[in-house]
């Protein structure tokens, strides 16, 4: 590999990680949720779920430096039906959360009743996977950031792999840390009460941000 194919590959591999970050860290009512769910489960679910919403970064970005133009111009005339899909989802998600901890609390108190099963690992992944791929609005992000810093000349297919992977772990790092972050809020609030107080909270700020993301 020559020099300047290195400079290329290294180009690439700063790129997406930048992209990655640059979608990945702002807090939304996804990342919220991830929060409050690895605080409610356990820290192996929590990751599970974090690469569920890595995964779908990876794939638009893939989507992206491969469709490029023709990909964001198909996605845009549906942006708003999706956008109200995801919201939809999000608060249903919201509401089963607050509802969910209620009846724990209630259960625990009147001892009556045993706590539903947390979600597997497996269901983790698969649900935070397609609440995030009902954003396409990341797909329109990456394509512009890849557009804008193409050249005339196509894009190497190895450039692309180390844009997308790059992107991928980026969101992944954040992601996880994230779900670090709920584990260790899990374990402060170890009584039914702050776990409560928790839930709670976090199904109001879902909502809002749920609301916020069609209006």
């Amino acid at each position: 590999m020559g020099a300047h194919a290195s400079a290329l590959v290294t180009a690439a591999l700063v790129a997406g990680l930048l992209a990655g970050y640059g979608i990945a860290v702002p807090v939304g009512a996804v990342a919220t949720y991830l929060v409050s769910l690895t605080a409610r489960t356990s820290l192996r679910t929590g990751a599970c779920a974090a690469l569920g919403v890595a995964t779908a970064d990876g794939l638009y970005a893939l989507v992206a430096t491969v469709g490029g133009t023709a990909v964001a111009a198909l996605l845009r005339p549906v942006l708003g039906p999706l956008r109200w899909a995801a919201a939809l989802v999000l608060v249903v998600l919201a509401v089963r959360g607050a509802v969910s901890a209620v009846r724990q609390y209630r259960d625990h108190r009147l001892a009556t009743r045993s706590a539903p099963p947390p979600p597997s690992p497996a269901r983790a992944y698969l649900g935070l996977l397609g609440i995030t791929l009902l954003n396409p609005t990341t797909v329109i992000y990456f394509a512009a950031l890849v557009l804008g810093s193409r050249a005339e000349d196509a894009v190497r297919p190895l450039e692309q792999g180390v844009f997308v992977l790059a992107a991928f772990a980026a969101s992944a790092s954040w992601q996880l840390l994230l779900a670090g972050g709920g584990a260790l809020l899990g374990r402060a609030l170890t009584g039914h009460r702050g776990r409560l107080v928790t839930a709670l909270v976090s199904s109001a700020v879902i909502t809002a941000l749920a609301v916020r993301m069609v209006s």
